[in-house]
């Protein structure tokens, strides 16, 4: 089996790569070959030398081969993981900076910064879709290129419901609370709802039991993993929910965007100079690559949402939660419920169907989802709170009026999708950002 990795010269390709070398599966369903695609030479070489260092000694890992030919990386893939970062994260850095010089949230998927990202991302994904409909129109198409929902959707309307979005947020909201709940996250189901970086833990079910309400109760429970640390016990228990991190951003707005003001570097500033750095030494030292490697991803992990968790008392990450990935344990569950027809429960990100009530059915939503040979179908989550509601339909909003602005060039369609978003307070600014960042590029 073929797996082709878009961006497989990205920081974080080696987390899939050691997925697939711990992969428990008998040998006729594993991957045997990963083809990894970038537009970048020097980061294609940088990784490889990683990959060739952890499958040092290990029989039976994927061969790896490295392309910066679209056309030559998707032939005869029958898997495609889509994580690309189109303006690389120089362009994040200025997604994120533009918006803070109005007043605005300065965030790679959130508020205007995110929108900016859309709508430079969105053109390349759907070219991508397109070269994946002619090359490989059998192939499973696995998104972790964000805004992950806009993106995905868009993809979608190439190649339908082929297209699969994954978030790691999600499960790790769910695992950390199921634990704080002292139950095993492996036998929980969860009632989760929402959007990409918009969505709700509603549930945690054990043996017929939902375990959420006990939590709720129980402060110092509640205050014992990252999300209760972020929001506080007493607005987790206003809500009678548990938000995805990224729902930090809208609640407690004012305090996260001191935060970042106050901040030397933006995140994307911060992951720019370190990423480079890494490429370097990897480069010049390459029999090194995987020490400077795993330095890097741990220091990246250590730093996570740190103006939000600076906004909150200054509190430092779980050491259980700096193992890094997710995302390639999602990603990796996907491909074998699909590939094997082993059926899988997994949160993520697909065409609503009816699954969540007052969306239309080609919504992209992030739900728990039935996954086997079929592919991914959302499983109906029931009525969802007024206020959840109405973030996620002002939030589709924004995501269509960022697909419709890159399919046509609408410039009202790119204004629409920055000045509608809940965190942009002010038409003149958003037309301001759309100003600047057009005449950047």
């Amino acid at each position: 089996m073929r797996l082709t990795v878009l961006g497989g010269g990205g920081f974080r390709m080696p987390l899939v790569y050691r997925s697939l070398l711990n992969d428990p599966g008998d040998a006729a369903g594993r991957c045997t070959e990963v083809v990894l695609h970038d537009t970048d030479q020097q980061r294609l070489d940088a990784i490889g030398a990683v990959l060739a260092e952890l499958a040092a000694g290990r029989p039976g890992a994927p061969a790896v081969r490295a392309t910066t030919d679209l056309d030559e990386a998707l032939r005869g893939a029958d898997f495609v993981f889509s994580a690309i970062r189109v303006g690389g994260l120089a362009g994040r850095a200025r997604d994120e900076r533009l918006p803070l010089t109005e007043g605005l949230l300065g965030q790679e998927t959130v508020g205007a910064g995110g929108v900016l990202y859309g709508l430079r991302t969105l053109p390349v994904a759907v070219h991508i879709a397109e070269r994946v409909a002619a090359l490989a129109p059998d192939a499973w198409v696995i998104n972790f290129t964000n805004p992950a929902g806009m993106v995905t959707e868009a993809m979608q309307r190439v190649l339908g419901d082929r297209v699969i979005g994954i978030c790691d947020s999600p499960i790790g909201l769910c695992r950390r609370a199921a634990r704080a709940a002292g139950v095993d996250p492996d036998r929980a189901s969860f009632d989760y709802v929402g959007l990409n970086h918009l969505g709700w833990l509603r549930g945690i079910t054990v043996d017929g039991r939902d375990r959420l309400p006990q939590l709720l109760t129980d402060e110092a429970a509640l205050t014992s993993f990252e999300e209760g640390k972020l929001f506080g016990a007493d607005w987790l228990q206003t809500l009678g929910a548990l938000p995805n991190e990224y729902l930090h951003y809208y609640y407690f707005h004012r305090d996260a965007l001191a935060a970042i003001r106050d901040a030397t570097q933006t995140r994307g500033e911060f992951l720019r100079d370190q990423q480079a750095a890494f490429y370097d030494a990897a480069t010049a030292r390459p029999e090194q690559a995987l020490a400077a490697w795993e330095r890097t991803r741990l220091e990246r992990e250590e730093t996570y949402m740190a103006e939000s968790r600076e906004a909150t008392g200054g509190w430092e990450r779980d050491s259980c939660d700096l193992e890094g990935g997710g995302y390639d344990r999602v990603a990796l569950a996907v491909m074998r419920a699909i590939s094997r027809g082993e059926r899988s429960t997994l949160i993520l990100n697909v065409r609503n169907r009816s699954a969540v009530p007052g969306l239309d059915t080609d919504a992209v939503v992030e739900v728990p989802c039935t996954v086997d040979a079929g592919g991914a179908r959302p499983l109906a989550v029931g009525a969802v709170q007024p206020g959840q509601l109405g973030l996620m339909l002002s939030l589709k909003e924004v995501e269509r009026s960022a697909i419709e602005a890159a399919a046509s060039g609408s410039h009202r369609a790119a204004l629409r999708a920055i000045a509608l978003h809940p965190l942009v307070d002010s038409v003149a600014a958003a037309r301001r950002v759309l100003a600047a960042a057009q005449g950047g590029e």
